[in-house]
């Protein structure tokens, strides 16, 4: 809707049906800054589609939202070692040309000390995804270090009380009645359509108001 260019970087499918987990880069002015308030945990109400009884069913999807830095001081500030790093390599799955799964080009990387795995099959090449998989993961450990600031500084002057819903940020009912709204902010709209089609303007300008007057 703002003109952003959306690339899916890795999809795992779920075990039954759907998608368990993916990753994609969003490119534009202010990208990160606009969707950053996506990041927390998303609640779903619907009559599921694999139920025979179309029974009302809840479901969860957990969003993180990262930035990809490009200020390369602030990336030479994490050090990776290579012996920190758990390389895996594996084919990549879905369409594509005449070296989908049949050439282990799709790359996974986990850092060790912190946990953080990240997946990338989007390139051709398993060295280009190794590339790219590793500047997603050196973006991560960026914001991991200015998180752990932010909490050292947090600890010096003391919390900020804000009313606030915890992880849960925003709910998409479909079933019995239609209505998304947001817990942090209240913004709400039967729209469920439009929202899903990638109208979230509402939301998100609501968001750094919210955040603005929270700061």
């Amino acid at each position: 809707r703002r003109g952003f260019k959306a690339t899916l970087l890795e999809v795992s499918p779920g075990e039954e049906a759907g998608i368990k987990s993916c990753s994609m880069q969003i490119e534009g002015d202010f990208a990160f800054g606009f969707l950053c308030g996506e990041k927390g945990t998303h609640r779903l109400v619907r009559q599921s589609p694999f139920n025979a009884k179309a029974a009302r069913q809840t479901s969860f999807a957990a969003v993180d939202v990262v930035p990809v830095i490009e200020d390369l001081d602030l990336v030479k500030e994490v050090q990776v070692d290579d012996k920190e790093l758990e390389v895996t390599t594996m084919r990549s799955g879905g369409k594509g040309g005449q070296n989908v799964n049949k050439i282990e080009s799709a790359v996974r990387i986990k850092h060790l000390p912190t946990g953080i795995t990240v997946r990338c099959s989007e390139e051709r090449s398993q060295g280009m995804n190794r590339a790219k998989a590793l500047a997603i993961l050196k973006s991560k450990l960026v914001v991991l270090e200015q998180e752990k600031r932010d909490q050292e500084m947090s600890e010096i002057r003391g919390e900020v009380v804000v009313a606030d819903f915890g992880q849960q940020i925003r709910n998409y009912v479909f079933h019995p009645y239609k209505l998304i709204k947001d817990l942090r902010t209240g913004v709400e709209t039967s729209g469920v359509d439009v929202v899903l089609d990638g109208d979230l303007d509402d939301f998100q300008d609501a968001f750094l108001n919210y955040r603005a007057a929270a700061s």
